[in-house]
């Protein structure tokens, strides 16, 4: 919840916003190094998830690396002093050019995702008399159990090597002089919320370790990507994900070599409760069949609800007002610029301030410039101490 007194600082400002809590991010990053950094794991910030610099800088400080899938997520890693080392490069069409950059800056690791990428990757590391090192991705086709869009972890998704390929990937490496398999990743899908997902994934990858190593390819470490999500639904009752089960459970079922290292690539469950996307009501319009509540805030702020039709709870910041439903929509001239449908909140006037919950990962980033519209300013609760 946002303290009155910060809320008091929102009435003088422009709306709309990103607001990011700086302490719910803190205590989230004290949950992911108890339970999991303090188990010896390696853990990636998947940056596409939200690439703040004020929020990176924290995440910094916390002890993680970075997981990009863009040779400019790369850069922009480097320059907020994120260590090379601690780069994990993935992506199904990364360019010659974004390939060259993850080589120039010598990162941890290049998550191939097919046979061609890693040929294309060994002459591009020969070139630059430089050993790239690998991880190559598996398609381990475990359904994720979350929105199609963003399963990746299926036979019919595009993203990693699916195991009828493996024959030939255990012909091509041994050619590669520019390459050293380091690894192998996996990552099944985003926002998963059910923890049966990643017991069925660390099923497959002691089927896949005991198959490298039978063909003589052992590994250095295991990267089970992310996917853990949040409770869009009630931010409030579950503000920081269950760290603590997610990697218990890991910890449980899967076989770990010694010496190997396990690395994980998390992002919304990171920062996602720790955002908020504010507007204040334009107009109230009374429908024949609802009543809309039309925000400043559109799909262009937030494009979860048009893309994914994601829901995300939505808080009546200035109004204690009896209930009213409302279909809460913003300015954008597509019918899909709607946030929610017959939505009870206190009643709401014009000039009134909400708060769309949970918008700390997916909502900055995919903003856009649709309409022309101008890339919205972001707040921190530092700002308001």
């Amino acid at each position: 919840m946002i303290p009155e007194s910060t809320l008091l600082n929102f009435r003088s400002l422009e709306t709309p916003f990103y607001y990011y809590d700086i302490d719910l991010l803190n205590r989230t990053l004290e949950e992911v190094r108890k339970h999991g950094l303090s188990k010896g794991y390696r853990i990636h910030y998947a940056i596409k998830a939200n690439f703040n610099p004020e929020l990176l800088k924290y995440i910094r400080q916390a002890g993680l690396g970075i997981d990009c899938v863009s040779g400019k997520e790369i850069e922009h890693a480097v320059e907020m002093g994120f260590d090379p080392s601690e780069i994990a490069f993935a992506g199904v069409g990364k360019t010659d050019r974004e390939i060259q950059t993850g080589l120039d800056h010598n990162i941890f690791s290049f998550n191939c995702e097919s046979l061609q990428e890693l040929s294309v990757l060994n002459e591009l590391a020969e070139k630059s008399n430089k050993t790239a090192s690998v991880s190559i991705r598996l398609n381990p086709n475990v359904e994720a159990k979350t929105h199609k869009y963003i399963t990746t972890g299926l036979n019919e998704n595009k993203f990693g090597i699916t195991t009828d390929k493996l024959p030939q990937l255990f012909e091509l490496l041994p050619t590669l002089d520019s390459v050293r398999l380091t690894g192998i990743h996996f990552h099944i899908g985003s926002q998963i919320r059910d923890l049966q997902p990643f017991k069925d994934l660390c099923s497959k990858v002691n089927e896949m370790q005991d198959h490298f190593e039978a063909k003589g390819f052992p590994l250095d470490h295991i990267n089970l990507g992310g996917g853990l999500g949040i409770n869009y639904e009630d931010p409030d009752g579950e503000p920081i994900p269950d760290f603590e089960s997610f990697f218990n459970l890991i910890e449980q079922h899967l076989k770990v070599r010694e010496g190997q290292q396990v690395h994980f690539e998390l992002g919304r469950s990171i920062t996602g409760q720790c955002g908020s996307l504010i507007s204040s009501v334009l107009f109230i319009k009374e429908g024949v069949n609802t009543n809309f509540a039309v925000i400043d805030a559109g799909m262009t702020e937030l494009i979860r609800p048009a893309l994914y039709q994601a829901v995300h709870h939505i808080d009546a910041l200035t109004s204690d007002r009896p209930p009213v439903k409302y279909d809460v929509v913003g300015p954008i001239c597509e019918t899909s610029d709607t946030f929610r449908n017959g939505m009870m909140l206190p009643e709401l006037k014009r000039g009134d301030l909400v708060a769309i919950r949970s918008a700390g990962a997916y909502g900055e980033v995919m903003s856009s410039s649709f309409n022309l519209r101008e890339r919205v300013a972001t707040r921190f609760s530092t700002d308001f101490e």
